[in-house]
């Protein structure tokens, strides 16, 4: 009866004796589509062949220079990715159980093998292997998610706000690169004497790495904010925490941060290389004059920012934005929406609703995170 291997594998033999060798040959021939088979007598011989070419090992267990588990091992560690089976005589049986402890997706006892059984044998190994790896692949995918969930509650905190008299919302839309969380970050802390401190920053680059230092960055602000530490200290603080914490040096970071007196009708902003913020005050939509302050965190040693002094009145909104919404395409040319025409489609729509920006915009090639502070019917 022809064995049913019905595709062309390549597969590594490792048995140091010629007849055994020759025996497994033979009987694989008889399989509907017969593997391509490198023999190797030893392990030192079996070493540089464990290619990634190689789906299939039938390794013998007694060779010249391993003993016991030792070359099953090596095969494992050297060639994760593919099926192994075990070869074992009579006398051995009890090896091939512990082979198959060890690692391998099952043993054959050579006095035992027929073609139909070998070629069953090493289909079923294959099955395994799959088996074994989307159950690896699995739970790599649960770990990342598990990863995704703790940096996005350190990326997205809770704000801290005592008063009723402001609305605040913020929105988080991750980009379409199928990347991890991405080093944006924002946040919002009201402090006992009633002012309220937000930021909205965005590490360069995609990836963990960076998600995580804008976690990083994120917390330290909200600690120095807490501690009562503001301004022009605080961001040099936070320059030598990015040095510090950074993976190269060519890692900078943007951010805007504001801080709103206690009556709501004055907030003092700095913008660090970072896109401007969009205001309607009184009815009037038009970005904070003065922007930026200065460079990006993490550029220059001596950098300064100087501060921008912004009335708001009694009937305003301001939205602090990463620049995932001026580059997302709008439009029917697909071009960039850019902070012209942010402004312009606050304006058409007459305030600045998060939601129907980001329906705007659609699914943004860059993160993208927002914050909206108002007071008023702006």
């Amino acid at each position: 009866m022809t064995a049913t291997l019905s595709e062309t594998l390549t597969l590594l033999l490792v048995e140091d004796d010629g007849g055994d060798a020759f025996l497994v040959e033979e009987l694989l021939k008889e399989a509907e589509a017969p593997p391509r088979i490198t023999w190797v007598r030893s392990l030192r011989e079996t070493r540089p062949k464990l290619t990634t070419a190689i789906q299939c090992v039938l390794v013998d267990l007694t060779l010249p220079d391993a003993s016991g588990l030792e070359a099953l091992e090596e095969v494992l560690r050297l060639a994760p990715h593919a099926a192994v089976l075990v070869l074992t005589g009579l006398r051995d049986a009890h090896v091939g159980v512990a082979a198959v402890q060890a690692g391998a997706q099952d043993y054959l006892v050579k006095q035992d093998i027929d073609a139909r059984l070998l070629a069953r044998a090493i289909r079923y190994a294959m099955e395994r292997k799959r088996a074994d790896l989307a159950q690896i692949r699995l739970v790599e995918a649960e770990l990342i998610a598990k990863e995704n969930a703790r940096l996005e509650r350190g990326l997205l905190p809770v704000a801290l706000l005592r008063t009723d008299a402001v609305e605040h919302s913020t929105r988080y839309l991750p980009g379409n690169q199928g990347t991890l969380l991405a080093g944006d970050f924002l946040d919002t802390v009201q402090t006992s004497d009633g002012a309220i401190h937000v930021v909205v920053g965005d590490v360069c680059g995609h990836g963990p790495d960076e998600a995580a230092l804008g976690v990083a960055l994120r917390i330290a602000w909200r600690t120095l904010v807490l501690a009562g530490q503001t301004g022009e200290r605080l961001l040099h603080t936070l320059d030598a925490l990015l040095r510090a914490e950074r993976k190269a040096p060519e890692i900078f970071t943007t951010l805007c941060m504001a801080t709103i007196t206690p009556d709501l009708r004055h907030a003092r902003m700095r913008v660090v290389g970072h896109p401007p913020p969009v205001l309607v005050r009184d009815g009037a939509v038009a970005v904070v004059d003065g922007t930026p302050s200065g460079p990006p965190l993490g550029i220059f040693a001596d950098a300064e920012w100087k501060v921008i002094d912004v009335p708001l009145g009694e009937d305003w909104a301001i939205m602090m934005y990463t620049d995932g919404l001026i580059e997302a395409a709008a439009g029917e040319d697909d071009l960039p929406l850019g902070v012209e025409g942010l402004v312009e489609l606050v304006r058409e729509h007459g305030s600045i609703d998060l939601d129907r920006l980001i329906r705007h915009v659609g699914v943004p090639d860059d993160d993208l995170a927002m914050v909206l502070l108002g007071k008023g019917t702006a």
